[in-house]
């Protein structure tokens, strides 16, 4: 989008956006207060799109006009999960793909924080045990949402890119080269599995140690399914995760069955072609989450879908 094109507010409610775009208003979380803003129009900006591994945290390099927010919610008791759950939600409805999501140890714990560019302390605390980010986009405006906790408050930062160009950086000596944008048309959990390569289906729900799927819709679900339907080329394995209680062979087992049961799901009731997916189980191989703890455990119990085959662009 071409310069002259886009608005930039010194704040983000009421934000005017380029003229091919839906105008989005931002609405922070109910009784939270703006503790520090700035902007810098026609800048460049590096916005992740990846964990932080071996080095580096994966990013799109962008050029546009940006603003940056931060909120604090002061004696507010909600976990840092319920906050950023509701922004993620609202940022969705808007039309914004998610292209990357992840959480604390998964982002990569210190390293990926400080490859953020947040405004700085005490007017944007990051606990580096407890924080989330997601970058998201739709058409030329990109999102950076990041959002943590102090023991008595949550903090909430938000920078947005107005883009007037998208060009991928130099790639360092001894790293990656990053990782493309999301084709246009990608959106959900199409737009994240082509951006990481896989998405965990966080919404499903088995049984303690039983491999049937609950019943109920599950959004992980219609989203993958629309996928698969608009991209007959793409195929997805689906494969199961377990904690570490129990021996090996028998948690591969379980966590393939679970694979299997979503599979049938989505052939059954979302139409998906079963040359599309596969259904594969690795136990306790590979935990996103230290197992020393309930909620480590729980978060390595899952369903991933990975994409095997790239949509031809």
């Amino acid at each position: 989008m071409r310069a002259a094109r886009a608005l930039l507010a010194a704040g983000l409610i009421g934000l005017a956006l380029p003229a091919l775009a839906a105008p989005f208003s931002f609405e922070p979380p109910p009784g939270a207060t703006v503790s520090a803003e700035r902007g810098a129009p026609a800048s460049s900006y590096e916005i992740r799109i990846g964990p932080w591994k071996n080095g580096a945290a994966p990013s799109q390099h962008l050029e546009g006009n940006r603003s940056d927010t931060a909120w604090r919610l002061r004696a507010n008791q909600d976990t840092s999960l319920q906050i950023f759950a509701a922004l993620r939600a609202q940022i969705e409805e808007a039309g914004f793909a998610v292209v990357f999501e992840c959480e604390t140890d998964a982002c990569g714990g210190f390293d990926f924080r400080y490859a953020l560019d947040l405004l700085p302390e005490p007017e944007m605390h990051v606990d580096l045990g407890d924080f989330r980010y997601l970058t998201a986009r739709r058409g030329d405006i990109w999102l950076a949402l990041t959002v943590s906790r102090s023991s008595e408050s949550g903090f909430v930062h938000l920078t947005r890119v107005a883009v007037q160009q998208v060009t991928p950086p130099p790639a360092e000596p001894g790293l990656a080269a990053p990782q493309p944008a999301p084709a246009p048309g990608a959106t959900g959990i199409g737009a994240r599995l082509e951006a990481s390569g896989a998405v965990a289906l966080d919404d499903l729900v088995f049984e303690s140690g039983a491999s049937a799927l609950g019943e109920g819709s599950y959004a992980s679900l219609a989203g993958l399914a629309d996928y698969l339907a608009t991209h007959p080329e793409a195929q997805v394995a689906l494969v199961g995760h377990t904690d570490n209680d129990g021996a090996l062979a028998a948690n591969i087992a379980l966590s393939k069955a679970r694979a299997a049961a979503v599979r049938e799901r989505l052939i059954s009731r979302h139409g998906v072609a079963p040359a599309q997916i596969s259904a594969e189980g690795a136990g306790w191989m590979a935990p996103r989450a230290s197992n020393l703890t309930p909620e480590g455990r729980e978060k390595n119990r899952r369903v991933e879908a990975v994409l095997l085959a790239p949509t031809p662009r």
